[in-house]
């Protein structure tokens, strides 16, 4: 990879100038059965860039009260878009259509705020790395466009539901009108997101990520890197899933109640560790001093992440750690 960013072809992305960018969103564009890509320097800001392209200001957009983009994007619709967000209560981030659908508001006249757009995220990271139902994404992109409103998918790692399932991208890409995906993370790429959808949406985003400072000049090394990422590293996620999967049946053994190994569907461990008398902070201080990096998620709850810098030894002693913990307390 360090190479391929060495011997990258650049120009200036600004103007669209820049081969191995302009290579890599073909190829994603392609991936994701797409017109068009536009890389951003974060998923951040591929997520506010399709907020901002179907919301206008004073409008609102309806998700899940743990989505990303409402809980961990620093309130950046509000502040960037002028638009407000409605959330319904989910469970492990599961996509609930019908609760979306009663929470949005496409009659209400000069009285109500109109909701024009519905965020989904696959996989969910707060939710644990929970993979959407294709049929329920279907459903909502019909439900959503019958009463005039976009989709938008956060699919930082939607990489990931790809290869638990088997279902091709296009296919959950197609069950929205722009999406974000992310090269770094499980990919393993230094930087970089895109945003994709039409031709036109994208002409429109390219101005106002400039407006954002997003606007990058020879960005082709990082371009390269996403696109040694997408080639050589994709289907190996499948390998941090079941290295997940394992520590999770371990804990799930040791101390029930806190993990159902049957929800974790990909590389996101969630602990409910208040089931084994911690708090979220110091549980996960407690794993870090013993070489286990994770974040509390909440009061009472952990994350941990596999990714392609975690091998087999690093697991099982991530799953002594855990397990130790959880049963250090009675």
């Amino acid at each position: 990879m360090r190479q391929a960013m060495a011997w990258a072809e650049v120009g200036d992305d600004v103007y669209a100038e820049d081969p191995t960018v302009l290579a890599l969103q073909r190829e994603v564009a392609e991936l994701l059965g797409h017109e068009d890509a536009l890389f951003t320097p974060t998923g951040s800001m591929a997520n506010q860039l399709g907020v901002r392209l179907h919301v206008a200001p004073g409008q609102e957009l309806v998700t899940d009260d743990l989505a990303h983009v409402l809980r961990a994007e620093m309130g950046a619709a509000a502040v960037l878009s002028g638009i407000s967000a409605r959330s319904y209560p989910t469970t492990a981030g599961r996509l609930d259509v019908d609760a979306a659908m009663a929470l949005a508001v496409t009659d209400g006249g000069a009285y109500q705020v109109g909701t024009s757009c519905v965020v989904v995220e696959n996989t969910h990271n707060f939710g644990g790395g929970t993979v959407q139902p294709l049929e329920a994404m279907q459903e909502l992109h019909r439900r959503a466009h019958e009463r005039g409103m976009a989709v938008h998918l956060d699919g930082a790692r939607l990489w990931n539901a790809h290869v638990a399932t088997g279902i091709p991208l296009a296919e959950y890409a197609a069950c929205a009108d722009t999406v974000s995906v992310c090269l770094s993370k499980g990919l393993g790429a230094p930087v970089g997101s895109l945003l994709v959808g039409s031709a036109e949406h994208m002409e429109q985003a390219r101005v106002w990520r400039k407006r954002f400072g997003g606007g990058m000049r020879q960005v082709g090394i990082l371009a390269a890197a996403g696109r040694y990422a997408l080639e050589h590293q994709l289907e190996r996620l499948a390998d941090d899933h079941a290295r997940c999967q394992q520590v999770a049946q371990a804990v799930a053994g040791a101390r029930p109640g806190v993990v159902d190994p049957a929800d974790v569907h990909t590389n996101i461990l969630v602990l409910r560790v208040a089931a084994a008398g911690w708090t979220g902070a110091d549980f996960v201080a407690a794993a870090g001093e013993r070489g286990v990096l994770g974040y509390p998620t909440g009061p009472g709850s952990a994350r941990f992440v596999w990714h392609l810098d975690v091998d087999d030894a690093q697991t099982d002693h991530a799953g002594a750690v855990l397990t130790d913990l959880l049963t250090a307390r009675r």
